[in-house]
């Protein structure tokens, strides 16, 4: 009888190990959920999770299914470094004092707690993987640049084939650098690319915080699809350069717009009135990027599932700020029009109402309170984001007035049906005025037009209670150190090591 139970109980041991080498099982230590924080570099809404008609989204598709997505995202700034400062403090940058890259979060507020932090003083394992602060890019690949020492307790740098080909690398120009439109299809596989080495390193992460379960704070940043535009061929392939449209723009149209407006969307002087096959060449490097990104994430999300953590795990998948593909004339970020403000952000787990889209106007910022209710931790006294899962439950106690971004000292907002932006200039401000509703494009400006001079009034003294706010010292959030410059980089001869990296 002894030997038949033993006999039984080792075929069972086997049984269970076999199984458990198919699939890892959480060990979970506590109730509170995990979260994986996956954001892009300089992705815009061009997917077809967006209702793009020609970018491949699928594993985003899937994602937002499982969750919400919010159609109306707005970042605080758009360029990478006072952004990402932004998403990682919940806290606007005239109050982060970050409105340049280059500049340590430290420097300029040396007693902020950060989400990463947060997660950090209630037990989280909190993991970098990536780009999560500033980073130049390409340049910085492999280092930790600009991070922040104490918003993690791991980092891992990758470094892939797409940096060490950099001499493959097609330019508008020939000594190209990280603010210059540049691509390359690679013959390398998705497996070599940096952000495919940071994949599948996140892959590694989640299967051993599914085994040990301990609670964690998986923070992936991706480095596309940055310039330069580098994916495998079989990404550029998906693309044919005959069916892709180039926006078009012309002088006049600068015309009726203020000269501040008109001076980011002819910024980049080698990048104005490119040829059409040029440009068709840079689009589908940005498209054969995209779809690259997503199939990075859904490598992620596929073990996500397979080890089981998604019953328990909050995912966030986001972007630092838009992108122009030649709208209003412009390629790149930097503008306060919708293609440089707006950014994709799907949240889906324990909490999250499945297939659910939210048109109200959110910000980056949201996510940190957001993040803190959905795992049931207290929010910092100084962040000033807004919890999003108000809207899930009761809209109308969400605070509705927009969704604030600068450059500098001008203020754009943008809310259910317009967008109001504010330009300094000299003794005077000039005001853009957009109907969202009948120009999503943005391309009409309305604030010198008598008929909406009421409406014009109205948000121009809702856009100056947001950037009172804005501007305000938040309660807790230690000393806030102004003026801080850029650290200076060096100039380098080589064009493996570009010369001036941006974000």
């Amino acid at each position: 009888m002894k030997s038949n139970c033993a006999i039984l109980l080792s075929l069972m041991a086997l049984c269970i190990h076999n199984s458990c080498k198919n699939k890892t099982v959480p060990l979970q230590k506590t109730n509170k959920p995990n979260v994986l924080f996956i954001i892009a570099d300089d992705l815009n809404c061009d997917l077809n999770v967006y209702g793009h008609q020609m970018v491949a989204s699928p594993n985003l598709d899937l994602l937002s299914e499982s969750g919400a997505i919010f159609e109306n995202a707005h970042c605080q700034y758009p360029l990478c470094g006072p952004s990402r400062a932004s998403i990682m403090t919940g806290l606007y940058p005239d109050q982060t004092k970050h409105t340049d890259n280059r500049i340590y979060l430290r420097q300029t507020l040396p007693d902020v707690v950060t989400i990463g932090q947060k997660f950090r003083e209630v037990g989280y394992n909190s993991v970098r993987i990536g780009k999560i602060y500033h980073y130049d890019n390409p340049s910085s690949l492999g280092t930790s640049s600009f991070d922040d020492v104490y918003t993690w307790d791991y980092v891992y740098n990758p470094y892939g084939i797409d940096k060490k080909e950099e001499h493959k690398i097609h330019g508008i120009v020939e000594n190209w650098h990280g603010g210059d439109l540049s691509w390359y299809a690679s013959a390398g596989s998705d497996a070599e690319q940096t952000d495919g080495i940071s994949a599948q390193h996140a892959v590694e992460e989640l299967e051993k915080f599914a085994a040990n379960g301990e609670n964690f704070f998986l923070a992936v940043g991706l480095y596309r699809p940055h310039v330069p535009f580098v994916a495998p061929k079989k990404y550029f392939e998906r693309y044919k350069k005959s069916q892709i449209d180039v926006p078009q723009s012309d002088a006049a149209y600068l015309t009726t717009i203020p000269q501040g407006a008109a001076r980011t969307i002819r910024a980049k002087k080698n990048q104005i009135n490119l040829d059409e096959d040029t440009a068709k060449t840079v689009i589908q490097a940005y498209y054969a990027s995209n779809t690259f990104v997503d199939a990075q994430v859904g490598k992620i999300l596929n073990t996500l599932k397979e080890t089981g953590l998604d019953r328990n795990t909050i995912v966030v998948f986001t972007s630092d700020h838009g992108y122009h593909m030649g709208e209003h004339g412009h390629y790149q970020k930097m503008t306060l029009f919708d293609n440089a403000t707006r950014v994709p952000l799907l949240l889906s787990g324990p909490g999250i109402p499945k297939d659910s889209r939210f048109e109200t106007p959110v910000e980056l910022i949201d996510l940190y309170p957001t993040l803190m209710q959905l795992t049931g931790h207290e929010t910092p006294e100084f962040v000033q984001g807004q919890n999003l899962t108000t809207l899930f439950d009761n809209p109308a106690d969400f605070n509705t007035s927009g969704a604030l971004t600068q450059i500098k000292a001008n203020y754009s907002l943008k809310t259910d049906s317009y967008r109001i932006t504010r330009w300094e200039n000299e003794l005077h401000f000039d005001y853009e005025l957009y109907d969202t509703e009948n120009d999503p494009e943005e391309y009409f400006n309305l604030a010198e037009k008598p008929e909406f001079s009421h409406v014009l009034d109205s948000l121009k003294r809702t856009l100056e209670t947001k950037i009172a706010w804005a501007k305000k010292k938040p309660k807790g959030i230690g000393l806030q150190i102004d003026g801080v410059k850029p650290v200076r980089k060096p100039r380098m001869k080589s064009r493996l090591t570009p010369k001036n990296g941006q974000d």
